[in-house]
This record gives C-alpha cells, sequence and structure tokens, in this order.
C-alpha cells in the first residue's frame, strides 16, 4: 500500500452524505478517496473518535510484528526440505517447528494461533513425512465444513505436488470425502486414498457404519487431524466427542492407534478442549510465531435518534454506509451479518449501491447456497473480482479467501473469539487491515460497544462441552452397537456401558448374547441409527428450494430449524439478493417451491413458544421467590409473519400462519414468582407486572450471556403469561433455556451464578440513562410499557432483599 499523509486524509469525510451538505464536489472527492485508501478511512475514524459525541467508541492499533523462525527439523524428510525451499519457504515459524516436533515424538499436539498464522502446515507436515517413510499409511483430516475441505485438499495437493518434482518415487493420493462425493468415486477413494479429507457428519454418518468397507484405511490409520477445533463447543462439540469414541473404537477393532493434531483459533481452553474431545493427553503449542501486519479495530455504536426512547439509527443502514465508503476508497471488503436474513438485507442494499454498473462485483455468501455457488464466489475473491462479500460466519473459518482490506461486522458476533475470527479476515498478507464492528441496539451489543475495556481486556471465551449428556450419548451409543458389539464391562469414554446397554435392551435396540461377564451386545433393530442423529441440529432434513420461475431447478436448502420461519407460504425468500415468493411449501416432502418477484418488502416470521416444567434438580428461595434449574419441554409453532419493507424497515403488512409444532426437551433456569412476591406491589396491575417480567427476562438473558461467556443465541427466553380470568392467582416462571435438545449444561452454571445475575441486571437497568426502556436495556417501551423499566428495577429490588 502507498505511503499516504494521515494530515491530509483527515479531511476527508467518511459519510458523503455531510460531504454533500458541505458543498464539495462528490466526484473529485471521490478519486481522492480513492487515492488515500485505508489510510483516509481510518484517519477519519480518529477524527470522529475526538468528536464527545462520536459514534466512535474505541479505536485499538495493533501493532505489526516480526516473525519468530526456526530451522527446519532434522527428522524432516529430504523431499520435503526441497519442497519447502521451492515454495520459497526457507525456515518454519516457531509453532510449525514445535508441532512438528510434537508429532514426530508421537505426542498428541494441539496448535492455537490467530488467523492466517500456517497453522496448515501444522499437521501437513508431520502427515506427508510420515507418508513418505511409509506410503500405506493413512491419515483422516476433518473439517467442520465441505468448503474448507476442499479448500486444503487444494492446499495439500500443492504440497504433494512439490515433494513429487524433488522424488520421482512419490505417489501420495488426497481426496475429499463428503455427500457430494459421486457414489462411483466413492470405492476408490476407500481403497488407494492416502489422506481422506471429510467433515464430523460424514464420518458420523458415511464411514464409521460402513467401516468394512474401510478396513484398509482403518488398519493404516496413523493420524487424525481435527482443523478449526474452537467450533466444536456446545452441542455439536458433545456429538463430536462421542463420534471420536466410536473412531477409537473401530480403529482399536482394526489394531491401529492414530494420533492427533488439533489446531484452533485462540479460545481460552484449546488443551481441555481437545482432551475432552478425544479422551487423550495433549501437548499445547501457543506461541504464535507468524508476522502480522498492522490492524486497527474500530468500534462504532450508531448515534441516537431519540433520546427519551432510546433509539439508534439502525445498524444494517450503518454498516451499509461504512462499506459502501470503504468500497469507494478501493478496498475489497468483506461484510458479516450474524442471519441469513441480515445477510440478503445488506446485500441488497449493497448490490443496489454499486452492483448496479459493477455486476457481480458485490455477492453474499451463506451456508444456504449451493456448493458450486460458494466455490466460485471464493475463487472469484481470491482474484479479486469480487470487491465485496456479505457473509454469515460460514466465511469465519480459515477457507482462503486471499487478502482482504477490510472487515465489517453488523453486530457483535456473540463471542470474543467469534468476533477475533472475522477481524483476522483482514490482513491476511500482512498488510495493514482495518476492522469495524457496528453494534445493533441489542443490549449485549451495547454492553460490548460502551465497555470496549471487556473485549480488549478479556480472554476469549471457554468453549464447553458436554459429551455424558444422556439424549446425546445414548443415540451414539446405538451408532456404536450397530457398528461392533458391545463387550460386557466395556467403557464408552468415561462410561461403563452395562446400564446403558440393558435400557437399550429394554427398548429392544440391544439383546445380549454369551454368558454374564462374557459376552456382548448386539444391534437388533432393523433401523439405521446414525441416520436418526444429527449432529448440529433437531432434524438432520434439508428443505430444498425449487424455483419454478421458467424451468424447475434447486437454488438452495436450506437448514429444517431454518424452514419454517424462512419457508412458509407467502413468505418472501431472499437469495444473492434476489426475492422469491414461496408459492407451496410441501413439509412431508421437505420442499418449497418459490417463483421470483419484484418485491419492495421481506418477511419475519412470528413464532409461539411455551415452555413446562418436567424436573426439578435444584432450587434456592429469593425472598419468597425461587430460584431453580432442571428439565423443560419446548413448544414453539410459527403462527404468523410481518410483511418489512427495505430501507424504512416500516411494518407493512402481516399474515397468519398454521405451522407444524416443534417439540424439544431441553434444561433450563427459571425463577419462580409466587403470589405472595406479586402481592408486594399492589399499586401494579396485572398486565404491568407482566410487562415487568418482560423486561427483566431481556436483562438477565443479555447478563447470562456475558457471565457464562456464550452466544446469546444459544440462550432462550420464555415467561409464563397471565391468562385472562386468573389474574388473581398469576404465578409466572421466567425461563432462560439451553436452545438445544438436551441442554449443554448453561443452565446448571446461570443456577450456581443466580446472585451475580441479578446483581449484574441492576448494574445495567441503572447504567441505561434512557427514561423508561430502549432496546439496549429492557426493551422498546412498545414493548415492555411505560413501566416495564421500573417495574423490572422494582421486581430486582425485592428479590436481592
Amino acid at each position: 500500500m502507498a505511503n499516504v499523509n494521515l494530515e491530509k486524509a483527515q479531511n476527508i469525510p467518511l459519510d458523503f452524505d455531510l460531504g454533500a451538505e458541505a458543498g464539495l464536489d462528490l466526484r473529485d472527492e471521490r478519486a481522492l478517496a480513492r487515492r488515500t485508501g485505508l489510510a483516509g478511512a481510518i484517519a477519519r475514524f480518529k477524527e470522529w473518535m475526538a468528536d464527545p459525541e462520536s459514534p466512535v467508541r474505541a479505536i485499538r492499533r495493533q501493532e505489526a510484528r516480526p516473525g519468530v523462525f526456526a530451522e527446519y527439523p532434522e527428522a524432516l524428510a529430504a523431499p520435503l526440505k526441497q519442497a519447502l525451499i521451492s515454495r520459497g519457504i526457507r525456515q518454519l515459524y516457531s509453532h510449525q517447528a514445535a508441532a512438528f516436533d510434537h508429532a514426530a515424538a508421537g505426542r498428541n499436539v494441539v496448535v492455537v494461533t490467530p488467523t492466517a498464522s500456517g497453522k496448515t502446515l501444522c499437521y501437513n507436515l508431520p502427515v506427508l513425512n510420515r507418508l513418505l517413510a511409509e506410503p500405506g499409511a493413512r491419515a483422516m483430516y476433518l473439517f467442520p465444513t465441505k468448503a474448507l475441505a476442499e479448500d486444503q485438499l487444494a492446499e495439500f495437493q500443492g504440497a504433494v505436488d512439490a515433494v513429487g518434482k524433488g522424488s520421482a518415487n512419490v505417489e501420495l493420493r488426497a481426496f475429499t470425502y463428503d455427500g457430494d462425493t459421486p457414489q462411483d468415486a466413492r470405492r476408490a477413494i476407500r481403497e488407494r486414498a492416502n489422506v481422506i479429507l471429510t467433515n464430523p457428519d460424514m464420518l458420523h454418518a458415511g464411514i464409521l457404519p460402513h467401516h468394512t468397507k474401510w478396513a484398509k484405511a482403518f488398519e493404516n490409520l496413523r493420524y487424525i487431524v481435527i482443523d478449526e477445533l474452537h467450533s466444536y463447543r456446545g452441542v455439536y462439540g458433545s456429538h463430536l466427542a462421542n463420534v471420536l469414541r466410536r473412531l477409537k473404537r473401530v480403529c482399536e477393532f482394526y489394531g491401529s492407534s492414530p494420533q492427533f493434531i488439533c489446531c484452533s483459533a485462540t479460545i481460552a481452553n484449546p488443551k481441555e478442549l481437545a482432551e475432552a474431545l478425544t479422551g487423550l493427553p495433549f501437548e499445547l503449542v501457543e506461541q504464535n510465531g507468524a508476522p502480522s501486519g498492522e490492524k486497527y479495530v474500530v468500534f462504532y455504536n450508531p448515534p441516537v435518534v431519540n433520546k427519551a426512547l432510546g433509539i439508534r439509527r439502525g445498524y444494517l443502514n450503518e454498516t451499509r454506509r461504512i462499506a459502501r465508503e470503504l468500497l469507494d476508497r478501493g478496498q475489497q471488503t468483506l461484510v458479516f451479518a450474524n442471519s441469513r436474513l441480515a445477510t440478503e438485507i445488506l446485500l441488497t442494499y449493497l448490490k443496489d449501491d454499486h452492483d448496479r454498473s459493477n455486476f457481480g462485483t458485490v455477492r453474499g455468501y451463506r451456508g444456504g447456497y449451493l456448493p458450486k455457488e460458494r466455490r466460485e464466489i471464493e475463487r472469484k475473491l481470491r482474484d479479486g473480482e469480487i470487491r465485496a462479500v456479505v457473509a454469515t460466519s460460514a466465511l469465519e473459518l480459515g477457507i482462503d479467501i486471499g487478502s482482504l482490506d477490510a472487515v465489517v461486522m453488523a453486530g457483535y458476533p456473540g463471542t470474543i473469539a467469534s468476533t477475533w475470527q472475522r477481524a483476522g479476515r483482514a490482513g491476511r498478507r500482512q498488510t495493514t487491515a482495518l476492522a469495524v464492528m457496528v453494534a445493533s441496539s441489542a443490549p449485549l451489543d451495547q454492553y460490548i460497544i460502551e465497555h470496549p475495556e471487556y473485549f480488549f481486556d478479556k480472554a476469549p471465551e471457554t468453549a464447553h462441552i458436554n459429551p455424558n449428556n444422556v439424549e446425546i450419548l445414548l443415540n451414539h451409543m446405538k451408532c456404536a452397537a450397530f457398528e461392533l458389539p458391545v463387550r460386557d464391562g466395556e467403557n464408552f469414554g468415561s462410561h461403563e456401558t452395562g446400564d446403558l446397554c440393558r435400557f437399550l435392551a429394554d427398548l429392544k435396540f440391544l439383546h445380549h448374547s454369551g454368558p454374564e461377564g462374557k459376552g456382548a451386545w448386539h444391534w437388533t433393530s432393523d433401523t439405521y441409527p446414525a441416520d436418526a442423529v444429527s449432529l448440529r441440529s433437531v432434524s438432520s432434513d434439508n428443505f430444498i428450494v425449487v424455483d419454478i420461475t421458467g424451468d424447475h431447478s434447486v437454488i438452495a436448502e436450506v437448514a429444517f430449524t431454518a424452514a419454517l420461519t424462512t419457508l412458509h407460504e407467502k413468505a418472501i425468500y431472499l437469495h444473492e439478493a434476489r426475492q422469491y415468493q414461496v408459492e407451496r411449501f410441501d413439509y412431508e416432502g421437505r420442499k418449497a417451491y418459490v417463483r421470483k418477484v419484484d418485491s419492495d418488502y421481506f418477511t419475519d416470521a412470528i413464532d409461539y413458544t411455551q415452555v413446562k416444567e418436567l424436573e426439578e434438580f435444584q432450587s434456592s428461595p429469593l425472598n419468597t421467590a425461587k430460584a431453580a434449574h432442571g428439565d423443560v419441554r419446548l413448544n414453539r409453532q410459527i403462527v404468523g409473519f410481518k410483511k418489512i419493507k427495505f430501507y424504512s424497515m416500516e411494518n407493512i403488512g402481516a399474515g397468519n400462519l398454521s405451522m407444524p409444532e416443534q417439540e424439544m426437551r431441553t434444561t433450563a433456569f427459571w425463577l419462580h414468582f409466587p403470589e405472595t412476591f406479586l402481592a408486594g406491589f399492589p399499586d401494579l396491575a396485572p398486565t404491568e407486572k407482566q410487562s415487568g417480567l418482560v423486561a427483566l427476562g431481556a436483562l438477565l438473558r443479555t447478563v447470562g450471556a456475558l457471565l457464562i461467556m456464550c452466544d446469546p443465541r444459544d440462550l432462550g427466553l420464555s415467561i409464563t403469561e397471565a391468562i385472562a380470568g386468573s389474574l388473581q392467582t398469576f404465578e409466572p416462571n421466567l425461563y432462560l433455556y439451553d436452545n438445544y435438545p438436551g441442554g449443554i449444561g448453561q443452565s446448571a452454571a446461570l443456577f450456581k451464578l443466580t446472585r451475580r445475575l441479578l446483581d449484574g441486571a441492576v448494574s445495567l437497568l441503572k447504567s441505561c440513562p434512557c427514561e423508561a426502556g430502549c432496546p439496549s436495556c429492557v426493551g422498546p417501551v412498545g414493548e415492555v410499557g411505560e413501566r416495564g423499566k421500573e417495574t423490572a428495577g422494582r421486581i430486582l429490588q425485592a428479590l436481592l432483599t
């Protein structure tokens, strides 16, 4: 990047609307902006920061850091050394050398370094070194997404080709094996591949149940590589731990005992997570030796437009404005949004701004896009043909998308770790880079943006898993028994399997044969258990989206959990900023038929959730109220939808729906308010008490997510409603529930932290300057009423008395 005089660049307004009001010639201004590039944008943020009313709440500069290098390890094969030299790598980064040494010594190793620090070599080098010494050996690479597996296949193949140039005898084969792999290629891959690149879902449902077809691979399996380890937290990580228990069981059957090499972005407990997932001891490599360029991280809080109601400018429009400015400055920009809907809305806005004259330079990227479409976007982003991409967390992982100048985040991603992952996408080639986080009005966003020290000074989150969750454990015990008989006395992870097998036998899944203590449990059901277990969601079924505008063609696939809210009849389905109206929703056939339309609005589903207490595990008194946690049943139904106009975000209509009800058993933390407690507020009408509880729920959900360091979307909120005619005996529960089947341990943690949870809610309430409620604390006045904020404060005071 050219050197720029920052003092001169400071005179360039970031907001071109302000420039227009000042009478500036926008054409000259845009030309100047392109010349000054990123430095001008950074200088403008600094200038804004000096204003007491500035929307810029923090700017942190990370200095460029030189690399720390190490010589090639002695155990590294000569062809590998030559291959590295031919690719311009004459030394390894210190963490790459340390990882190689641990692997060469037979130790399991986990490497935790930032984005773009060369983690790929940490596993490719020891694997290639072993394959050169033992050509019949096998390795399995696990990636959380198909896209990442494809990306890493190209990287691995490049390394193999470089090795082959220096050694004519090298013949190493690597292939991806996932749901997109053609049937006629699968047998050849099973027989011939030295390295199989796959994902946990395919290992669970497509490899382990058919292990006899993979006998040669399992007999010779030497390494298992788990990349993006940090993404395996919560329910997904709990499932993976059980899949790895089954994998180790199958390997033992075939006489192999593979080593594990894991790589992770920065989290607080990578070693503990790796050990919890695999049940094995690990060595930790955490000293990053890779150089990094200068980076600026900016926290931007949209200005308040109504102080009495605490209403701010819309964060999506502010994100659009900042991204548009960066594009005008010639900067290749990645915009992150936290949901599919927000991604498509932002994409629509940026395409309207930029894509009319430069068709194809602004694209979207999310999980529902078809694989071919995603590969094309990745390639064009690397080649510079695409100047901006609006993405969900699908691009948070380490897919190679080349050198980016700037990242703009629409809303706080939910965790410190995810925020740094997204910010790390800028400046991947050691250039100066900019990352901007635009806060939404959500209370957690507002807390983070107004307390930047919490973000910058606090360690990233601890990743938790609960592999012994009964629901998850039983499902994988079924799969394990299907794969191999369960021997008497055999352990599955830390669990003795006798009681579990007897329970499954009572359900007619297993049958015991042989003498007691020396026999085994055999699978007897005619079902295929792996097919009924989804590692990531309630159901493994995806919905196919069929465009019937012309010839019928599949344009996308949508996860089961999202389909009910996005593909209901009359919904406007957004795909690459194009609008499609859903004409028919085939629930049984898992298909939605859509037709292209030109719509100036999008739809947003309305759901109704009811929680029923099943079993109370623990409780403690709070005045005459009670805090508790235990098992609950959740019933959720989509009951209608709103029509929201683009840009103005006006509600211009609504419709009723009657979608199939979904049921889920999970765990929850709750507060119970008996009649005696609520009688302490005689001046409040029952509806005002209800509004106060709604306000209190918003506070507790925000503070709870901060306390247990989880994504707020992992915590659901539900409040027992007052029923007309029985208001005098209204004894509500306020539930914070784990938003995953079976729960993942968050409710127990909240129960232990009850006092801190309530104290934090008081602090958040007092620190918000609004008069009667706003989106940044208890919610808008329209949702919680004129006395909602006041009532929430009084309830908290009574609970803490």
